[in-house]
């Protein structure tokens, strides 16, 4: 990595600037290509010698290499146009936030057009709020502005693009000419503020539920794609459709309840119909066909993919009639308008509903002849495609060329725009009308499950920093598991003495309640004692029965394993690694709690920067202590660094599902919090001290096992009285049993 070489290229003398490069270059250099590298370069040189300092340049070098791997390279010259432009505003002073929320905003928003569309959002609030009048700036910055970027963010968490520009809009119009209150309506500290944002905040966004959707597609489709949104909001006279292409399959950012259907449920048809799309249809060469003609076998097409999938999933069948509008067949008899529509929507529908009623001679035959074919069992796209075009072949009228076209409860919305059928062997202006987008060359870990984002805590600022870290989650790869079954026979003798303390922690199978009106058995005792009392004329008791529960542990442990470089080093005074040490630990500790018989799960984490912190699960709460389990954890490797608060937080997800009175979280580490993109080292452990914090409110109890002779400088700041260091690394297998034995009994 010649990174000299970019810095004489950036010309830049500030010092502050020279502290960071060399890492911002590596993240850069890991996520965009070799253009995208020059590209950043060149804007960063730009933003440098614009004379305002060396802060927007810091603060470009830091997220644009993030934000354009979540939207796209083109982002970088979006990032820089902008900020020259308010650093020839009044406003030069929103360009520092604008740059440092751009990261957390492109995350929410996903998508590159999206995203101009909010920067458009931004540029309108500018204009307006400090009084541009035909391209003349007054000499007063607009006083909300830097406030609206600070909670964009947050904003665009809760609301959809739309919602957000409305809930703008609002305070622009009203508070345009009191700055106090302006400012107030967009810190979110007036009445105004919640009230709009209430309204606002309406149906499901495809950003809460993408990792539920992609879960979905995997499920049951045994498919995944990167999920895109556009939003409905900035094109109203295109409509823009659903579709699918090489980057990705797109989606609106929010969908409304429907028809009884939930916005969630609406995501599913339209993704059930994409994935049924490409499973079983084929490309078809199209330059011949008329644009009638596309039409028809785009429905004909549709409705085959779906009986396919409803013949698969025969729930489908309902969420996808309440999805489809009911044509009304008595308007056939309309003269003054193109029909194509109602026609198409009738065979639609007819093919998915049995009890649809029509009586149209020519839908019911095409309906049929459409049925004949799938029961063959061989169906395709170009068989079907056959009978469409014999169809409009058929029922074309001189009026459906009219551009007067019916459009009354014939769109299906959920359906995409059949953008992958069609093969155009020349150009035409259809195939061009669609958008050229570069291929992008996406990581190989974007096949896994999408990141999960977490905040994390700013102890200068006393806030949040809103979707800060990115958690990619993944199963832990597998080795070979008689190294562990080594390990455990290596302690045979220490696991004979943890048997034994073992067997005290063990409940109690069953107890006696006694005294009862109803009960599973007979108390003799208490029977006896009431027939004595009843012979004698006294009145009897009556609660001679008894009872039985169970007195039992219920405790949910997750032990969290820091996997970062450090633990490669060698122990001191012994000849084996902290790892090869934590391994023979963890093995202990998991036969330990198998026999107690406790729900545990094990996962292990280290970090590369905010934006890659990997989180491997090594054991789930579900899963049985055996040779799976042993052969993720004989192939633990060390690397990377040590964000511990985000991991706790994304454990803490998983933990806090457990049914379970007593959840305990145990991590094991040998150092302070840390990461290459932090200077500051207060930071990481001001956050995890906050991670601490959060899962006590919500009754998970913490305890970490440190691993450093150092430890006493720290570790207290972060989890109180809530650990032991282990100063001597070689008692860890040992120690650790022991220790969770302690915490449990």
């Amino acid at each position: 990595m010649n990174v000299e070489m970019y810095w004489q290229k950036l010309g830049c003398n500030f010092a502050q600037v020279d502290r960071i490069f060399d890492e911002c270059m590596k993240e850069a250099m890991a996520l965009l290509s070799k253009e995208g590298v020059n590209a950043y370069i060149e804007n960063a040189r730009f933003l440098g010698k614009m004379g305002r300092g060396p802060e927007p340049l810091l603060v470009y070098l830091e997220e644009a290499p993030g934000v354009a791997a979540q939207i796209g390279e083109e982002a970088l010259v979006d990032l820089r146009e902008f900020a020259h432009y308010m650093s020839t505003h009044t406003n030069f002073k929103a360009m520092v936030p604008f740059l440092q929320t751009s990261g957390s905003v492109a995350r929410r928003l996903h998508s590159y057009d999206v995203f101009k569309q909010y920067v458009e959002v931004i540029r309108d609030m500018m204009d307006r709020t400090s009084g541009s009048v035909h391209g003349h700036h007054t000499t007063f910055p607009s006083p909300g502005l830097p406030d609206l970027l600070k909670q964009a963010p947050h904003l665009l968490s809760a609301l959809s693009l739309e919602g957000f520009r409305n809930w703008v809009e609002y305070g622009i119009t009203y508070y345009n000419t009191h700055p106090e209150r302006q400012v107030d309506y967009f810190t979110l500290q007036s009445a105004d503020a919640h009230a709009v944002m209430q309204r606002e905040r309406h149906g499901t966004l495809l950003i809460d539920n993408e990792r539920k959707l992609d879960s979905y597609m995997r499920a049951l489709w045994s498919d995944h794609d990167r999920l895109i949104p556009y939003s409905l909001a900035f094109d109203e006279l295109r409509k823009p459709m659903p579709y699918f292409d090489e980057i990705g399959i797109r989606l609106p950012d929010v969908y409304d309840d429907q028809h009884g259907v939930s916005g969630i449920d609406r995501y599913r048809a339209s993704l059930a119909h994409m994935a049924a799309h490409r499973r079983w249809s084929q490309k078809m060469v199209v330059d011949n066909w008329s644009p009638f003609q596309r039409i028809a076998v785009e429905v004909f097409e549709d409705s085959r993919v779906e009986y396919l999938a409803m013949q698969r999933y025969p729930g489908l069948r309902k969420l996808f009639l309440a999805l489809h509008p009911i044509p009304n067949e008595a308007d056939l008899q309309l003269q003054d308008r193109s029909l194509i529509n109602l026609r198409l929507a009738m065979v639609s529908r007819a093919i998915l509903d049995p009890d649809y009623s029509y009586e149209n001679a020519d839908v019911r035959e095409f309906v049929g002849r459409f049925f004949a074919e799938m029961e063959k069992g061989e169906s395709s796209s170009s068989a079907i495609a056959s009978i469409a075009l014999s169809f409009i072949a058929r029922t074309r009228r001189q009026t459906d060329a009219s551009p007067n076209t019916y459009f009354e409860n014939t769109e299906v919305d959920y359906r995409d725009d059949n953008r992958h059928l069609w093969i155009f062997i020349e150009n035409s202006d259809e195939e061009e009308s669609y958008e050229k987008e570069p291929k992008v060359q996406e990581e190989e870990e974007l096949k896994g499950l999408p990141p999960r984002h977490y905040h994390e805590w700013d102890y200068n600022t006393q806030q949040y920093r809103p979707d800060w870290v990115s958690v990619y989650e993944a199963m832990h790869p597998s080795g070979n598991s008689t190294k562990i079954d080594n390990l455990l026979a290596k302690h045979a003798g220490l696991a004979k003495r943890l048997k034994q303390m073992l067997e005290m922690l063990k409940p109690q199978d069953k107890v006696r309640i006694r005294y009862q009106e109803e009960g599973s058995e007979l108390d003799l005792d208490v029977a006896i004692r009431s027939l004595i009392d009843f012979k004698g004329g006294c009145a009897p008791d009556p609660r001679i029965n008894m009872s039985h529960r169970t007195d039992g542990r219920d405790v949910a442990v997750t032990l969290l394993l820091d996997l970062s470089q450090s633990l490669s080093e060698k122990a001191s005074g012994c000849d084996q690694t902290i790892l090869e040490l934590s391994q023979e630990a963890v093995s202990l500790l998991s036969w330990a709690i198998e026999q107690v018989g406790d729900s545990f799960a094990i996962a292990g984490f280290h970090s590369n920067t905010r934006h890659d912190v990997r989180y491997y699960h090594i054991k789930g709460f579900s899963e049985r202590w055996g040779d799976e389990v042993k052969s993720r954890l004989a192939e633990m490797e060390a690397g990377f660094s040590t964000r511990m608060g985000g991991a706790m937080r994304h454990a803490a997800h998983y933990l806090k599902a457990q049914q379970a009175d007593k959840k305990l979280m145990l991590i094991l580490t040998d150092g302070e919090p840390s990461d290459i993109d932090v200077d500051d080292e207060q930071l990481l452990i001001a956050d995890a001290r906050q991670a601490v914090n959060e899962l006590d409110r919500d009754g998970i109890y913490s305890y970490c096992i440190n691993l450093d002779p150092k430890a006493d400088e720290y570790v207290a700041d972060i989890f109180g009285r809530q650990y032991t260091i282990i100063d001597h690394v070689d008692r860890l297998p040992e120690r650790l049993p022991e220790l969770f034995i302690s915490l449990t009994k």
